[in-house]
């Protein structure tokens, strides 16, 4: 049995126990639906209902209960839930009230519908992902849980969030190993891929045992050539016996939901990610991925629930969650699958494309965000000159009912998020109100 066929198969079975336990998802979805590329995904969950167009962007920015005064550029940072997975959740949340005992022995189905809406988007095995309920608990457990030996070293970079670098300095605490941090830029606008890449391979030493970096820096907006890295990585590996060769871990938070990308088309050998920023998914959810390479590296730190093998299973902390959202997270993906994963990457682009254009036309405000969409994605940063990042951002709210954030890092800059909860006319409005700060 080839490994495409078991994916097929293992998809199928998903969504044949998505059937079972009744986890309608996107209202209004249902047979298969057609790509931008013309290729189809599989069936949807068949509803009762069609009052959901995926194919209307104001249909879509709808579906989110977020105050319709504001504008908001910050609802990547933690989802407001969109319509169909409010009724997931509460179908699930009503079904655990009726009768929990019932309800819970249908874990194991709901489990395996998650799984199998992860692998779809990431287009990996459903035994490949365990579940977590942040991506800081998914970069603790796999940083925690490589058998990293005393003189290992591992990089990383100066710009990855707080939450890799303690996990990565709490690990190199406990096995021996030694951290390096690389800047992978200087000046953020004028990154670039080649230059990424090159600082990466020229900070490999012999004794590099693990790769860890993050997809798209909450910090600057930068997102970095993870195939190229990968490509980089897989060259120096050819070269090495398998103990000694090089892991390639990915904090893939703010890539996942806003770049359409495969974990096969990365290179990665394991992501990690929360579903509840860009995938929109339900609040304190989020996955591990690992290919077999990286699985035969890393042991479980907290017990589980499941059966300990294979590594999705055995991967994930155990211990009673919050179900409602756990099992309502198959909802977030079919979500994405409806409106068209290369649809919504694109549209974040553009509105992305759109702000960086009109922010670098305004003489006081100094972009910090690549302008090319190659190495960046839906984060905008910038600096607007004389005002602090929280004046600016406690002024769009008061006086343009704009919704931004700042990053919180040691340099920090006003941050914006072009998500499909905004529309290119809010892009403008934020353009013109960012003219008026001074």
């Amino acid at each position: 049995m080839t490994h495409e066929l078991d994916r097929r198969t293992l998809l199928a079975g998903g969504a044949l126990a998505m059937a079972a336990v009744g986890a309608s998802t996107v209202t209004g979805c249902s047979g298969a639906v057609e790509r931008d590329d013309g290729r189809a995904t599989p069936p949807l969950t068949p509803t009762a209902t069609a009052t959901f167009d995926p194919y209307d962007w104001q249909h879509v920015q709808a579906q989110f209960p977020l105050d319709p005064r504001l504008a908001q550029f910050a609802a990547f940072v933690l989802a407001a839930h969109p319509r169909p997975i409010r009724q997931a959740i509460d179908r699930v949340r009503m079904q655990l009230d009726q009768d929990t005992e019932a309800t819970l022995a249908t874990d194991q189905q709901r489990t395996a519908v998650v799984r199998t809406g992860i692998a779809h988007y990431l287009d990996v095995i459903p035994e490949e992902v365990a579940l977590t309920d942040s991506t800081t608990m998914g970069l603790a457990l796999t940083y925690r849980g490589l058998r990293l030996q005393p003189g290992d070293h591992v990089l990383t970079s100066t710009h990855d969030f707080y939450s890799t670098s303690e996990s990565l300095r709490l690990a190199a605490g406990a096995t021996g190993a030694n951290v390096t941090q690389v800047p992978m830029y200087d000046d953020p606008a004028r990154a670039s891929a080649g230059l990424m890449t090159t600082r990466v391979r020229d900070a490999i030493r012999p004794e590099t045992r693990l790769v860890a970096l993050t997809w798209v820096h909450s910090s600057t907006g930068v997102r970095i050539p993870v195939r190229a890295i990968a490509d980089v990585i897989a060259a120096i590996n050819a070269r090495r016996p398998s103990a000694q060769q090089i892991l390639f871990c990915l904090d893939s938070v703010h890539g996942l939901g806003a770049v359409d990308a495969t974990a096969p088309e990365l290179g990665c050998d394991a992501m990690m990610s929360g579903t509840h920023k860009w995938i929109f998914g339900p609040r304190g959810t989020g996955f591990v991925w690992a290919n077999a390479t990286a699985a035969d590296r890393l042991g479980p730190i907290i017990p589980t629930f499941e059966t300990f093998s294979p590594f999705g299973p055995g991967f994930t902390p155990g211990g009673y969650k919050a179900f409602e959202h756990r099992w309502s997270v198959a909802a977030a993906f079919d979500f994405h699958r409806a409106i068209g994963k290369h649809r919504i990457a694109s549209r974040v682009t553009e509105m992305a494309t759109q702000l960086k254009s009109g922010v670098a036309r305004l003489p006081h405000i100094r972009l910090i965000t690549p302008r090319d969409p190659a190495i960046s994605a839906g984060i905008v940063c910038c600096d607007v000159v004389g005002l602090p990042p929280e004046v600016v951002v406690a002024r769009l709210r008061r006086e343009h009912q704009i919704v931004a954030s700042k990053t919180p890092y040691a340099v920090s800059y006003v941050r914006f998020g072009t998500s499909i909860a905004v529309n290119p006319s809010q892009v403008d409005h934020l353009v013109e109100a960012l003219s008026t700060l001074r």
